[in-house]
Parts: structure tokens; C-alpha cells; sequence
């Protein structure tokens, strides 16, 4: 059983014993339609998006696709250009999909009925595939999803600020990893004894922002967090470790 971060990429591969699992967070579809209502013109990624992903099933060869939530970008009902995209997406995959249901994906289970895929829609407290458990991270997790040997997470779209000798800085997007703090979890999940790992993804969308997770002063997103990472490492997406991620 393992939890590894395809090098160069938003992404993971997992393997259970059982199955290859393809994992991903934070797709945010049809997010530059959102952003034009905004004001910010931006040409749609959509095929761009579509396209990684079915790059990374082929080179990975995984069984099934997991989404750590936020498949969708607009909050409620989909937007008919998250729902165009989606389609296509579906129609391209040859594996089935699991949706951890994330803060964005307010009405996605009407949108999936029509969708001739084998989609399966999640509680947002998380599920578990194996000995390992997801969750996307805005709610506190199940406690069997926080018992796994991993835990994956989305949500939190971890980036850091770089700085050079000369004061220039620039953010990149990053993975965090550490052990779970079972401390961070005591009051609100009490029937849980978590003694895994934690992983938070970078958001695979590359317009969907994030937490600046060592700056200081910055507000994390995630209830458990990051109290419930207390002694994680960050690690950019070339798998560069630059240790605890507050100090980096």
C-alpha cells in the first residue's frame, strides 16, 4: 500500500493491493466561466484539463479514478459549462470515477444521474478504498476515513512562497505529508484513533489559487488544519522536500 505524488504533476498514484488508483483534487470545472462573471477574462482549459487526465490514467495504467471534491467550480446548481465539461470528461474515461463530495459540488448528484459513466458520489465526511482514506477536506472526516493508514486530502490547495537572496519570491504549488496529530481530532471525531499519515494535495486546477501554508499569519481552510499536520513536511511538485512546511 502506498501514496505517491506522480513527479511534475498535481497528482498521485495509489495502489491498495487490490487496485491502481489515479488521485486528483480540486478540478474545478468550468472555473474560468465563474471568473469571466468576475471580471477576469480568461480562455477556457477545459481540454487542457480533460487531456492531463487521461495522459496520467494511461501512464499510470490505474483502475479506477479518484477526485478528492470540487469536481465543479461554481457553488450549487452546475453552470452549463461545468456541465459541457464534464461530459466530455466522462465520455473520454475508460475507468470508473469516485467523487469524494467537496464544498463546490453542492448539486452534482442530479448532474451525474443523466452521465453514462459509472460515477460514484461520496459522503463529505470521506470513504475509504482499502487502507486508505479520502476526504476533501472542508468538513471533519468519518472516523474509519481517519483511522486509514493514509489519509488523503484535498481543499486546501497548499502552495509556499520561495524567496532569493536578493528578496524576489515566488509561490509554488506544493504537497504537504506528516503524521496525523490524533490530538486535532479528539473533541470533534472522539470515536477515532487516527495514527496514519496525512497527505494534502495541490489543487490539479492551476487557476483555483490557494493557502499560503508558510506565511505567516494566513488562515488554513480546513477545520483539522493545521493543527492536525502539526509536524508535516512540504514538498514541491519535483518531489524537492523542504522540510516542516510553517518554516519553509
Amino acid at each position: 500500500m502506498s501514496v505517491e505524488p506522480i513527479p511534475d504533476e498535481r497528482a498521485a498514484v495509489a495502489h491498495t493491493g487490490e487496485q491502481t488508483l489515479l488521485l486528483i483534487a480540486d478540478y474545478h470545472a468550468g472555473i474560468e466561466s465563474v471568473l469571466r462573471v468576475e471580471g477576469v477574462e480568461l480562455e477556457s482549459q477545459a481540454d487542457q484539463r480533460r487531456e492531463r487526465v487521461l495522459d496520467l490514467l494511461a501512464e499510470t495504467d490505474a483502475d479506477r479514478l479518484v477526485i478528492l471534491g470540487d469536481l465543479l467550480h461554481a457553488v450549487g446548481e452546475p453552470w452549463d459549462s461545468e456541465r459541457e465539461e464534464l461530459r466530455d470528461l466522462f465520455a473520454a474515461l475508460a475507468v470508473p470515477v469516485t467523487l469524494v463530495k467537496g464544498n463546490h459540488d453542492g448539486d452534482i448528484e442530479e448532474f451525474i444521474e443523466d452521465i453514462d459513466h459509472q460515477i460514484t458520489v461520496t459522503d463529505s465526511r470521506g470513504t475509504r478504498i482499502g487502507p486508505i482514506g479520502f476526504v476533501h477536506g472542508h468538513t471533519w472526516p468519518a472516523p474509519d476515513v481517519l483511522d486509514a493508514e493514509i489519509v488523503c486530502q484535498g481543499h486546501e490547495h497548499p502552495v509556499v512562497r520561495l524567496e532569493d537572496s536578493v528578496g524576489g519570491s515566488r509561490m509554488e504549488p506544493a504537497w504537504l505529508r506528516g503524521q496525523l496529530a490524533p490530538e486535532a481530532f479528539a473533541e470533534a471525531v472522539p470515536e477515532a484513533t487516527p495514527d496514519g499519515d496525512l497527505v494534502v494535495f495541490p489543487a490539479f486546477n492551476h487557476r483555483s489559487g490557494g493557502t499560503w501554508v508558510n506565511v505567516e499569519g494566513q488562515e488554513f481552510l480546513s477545520p483539522f488544519l493545521p493543527e492536525g499536520l502539526a509536524t508535516g513536511e512540504a514538498y514541491l511538485l519535483d518531489g524537492t522536500r523542504l522540510g516542516p512546511y510553517r518554516s519553509v
